[in-house]
């Protein structure tokens, strides 16, 4: 309900623009009156820094948890900002939550609570990965430490390989989250119209093992034309870039859960219009205008 509800007020939004230049001041005095903003004013200079504006604390979670494998939680500091949103992350197959860990203090430092985890065994696969993502989250808002720091209503989803391919299952399973991540996905299901969640779909050109052509871009394709959505290529890169601090990834990640797990509007100019093709990027479609 909340995505139409965001979709709706975009569209009053730009019609009252249309309308005449009396109402050039809509957009600000919404941004003003939105209580999940977070932070100054954004610039390309602040979402690609290594650290946002707030101080960044973690705490470890045992395996010894049901339903996923631990992690490792990021979160400000500050108690004087409100609530946040929150992100569970899970890596690929093999893999474990070291290789995500970057995400998240720079995720954290940008007013986010992040959630990088572990899964049950290193060979789970996608299905389980995203049931085990959907764990971790009521694990955040329900017995974690920081969870008086949530706002249970703003919860998002990333992943690498099996583990993206896994936050496309937990979108499906849970239409409420606000947004989903996949990074460089691998799934064998192909096809995902059940999906309504905003979902930004980051693909490797040169990606051997879950290839663009046979994952990141049928996944987005099969998305609902009437879902906000958007895939982004990342030029000459392989299936593991998302296991180091790459630039581009955590720039459009943070300007994606922004805008729709924070409803901040002031982080639309860094995704509408789409970005151009760059060193960085070889290709991005998207729904945009959101």
């Amino acid at each position: 309900m909340r995505h139409l509800i965001r979709k709706a007020g975009a569209a009053l939004v730009s019609g009252l623009l249309l309308a005449g230049t009396a109402v050039v001041s809509v957009p600000a005095a919404h941004a003003a009156d939105n209580p999940y903003e977070r932070g100054p004013d954004p610039t390309v200079a602040s979402i690609e820094a290594r650290r946002g504006p707030f101080a960044v604390a973690d705490v470890s979670v045992s395996r010894l948890v049901s339903g996923f494998g631990g992690g490792t939680i990021y979160y400000p500091t500050t108690t004087t900002a409100g609530t946040f949103g929150a992100v569970a992350v899970a890596p690929g197959y093999t893999a474990s939550q070291s290789t995500m860990a970057w995400l998240g203090p720079r995720l954290a430092s940008q007013g986010f609570v992040v959630f990088t985890i572990d899964t049950i065994t290193t060979s789970d696969q996608p299905s389980s990965r995203g049931d085990q993502l959907l764990r971790a989250l009521d694990y955040l808002t329900t017995r974690s430490s920081v969870a008086s720091r949530i706002d249970d209503d703003r919860l998002a989803v990333m992943g690498h390989s099996m583990g993206g391919g896994g936050s496309l299952e937990a979108a499906k399973d849970r239409p409420s989250l606000q947004a989903a991540i996949p990074l460089t996905p691998w799934n064998t299901d192909k096809t995902w119209p059940e999906v309504s969640t905003p979902t930004l779909i980051v693909g490797a050109q040169n990606d051997s093992i879950a290839s663009v052509r046979s994952h990141a871009e049928p996944f987005y394709q099969s998305l609902p034309s009437t879902a906000d959505k958007a895939y982004l290529e990342l030029r000459g890169a392989s299936h593991f870039a998302p296991n180091t601090d790459n630039t581009t990834i955590a720039k459009y990640s943070i300007s994606w859960l922004k805008r729709f797990v924070d409803d901040d509007l002031r982080y639309d100019q860094f995704l509408c219009p789409a970005p151009s093709t760059s060193t960085t990027i070889s290709e991005y479609r998207s729904t945009c205008p959101y």
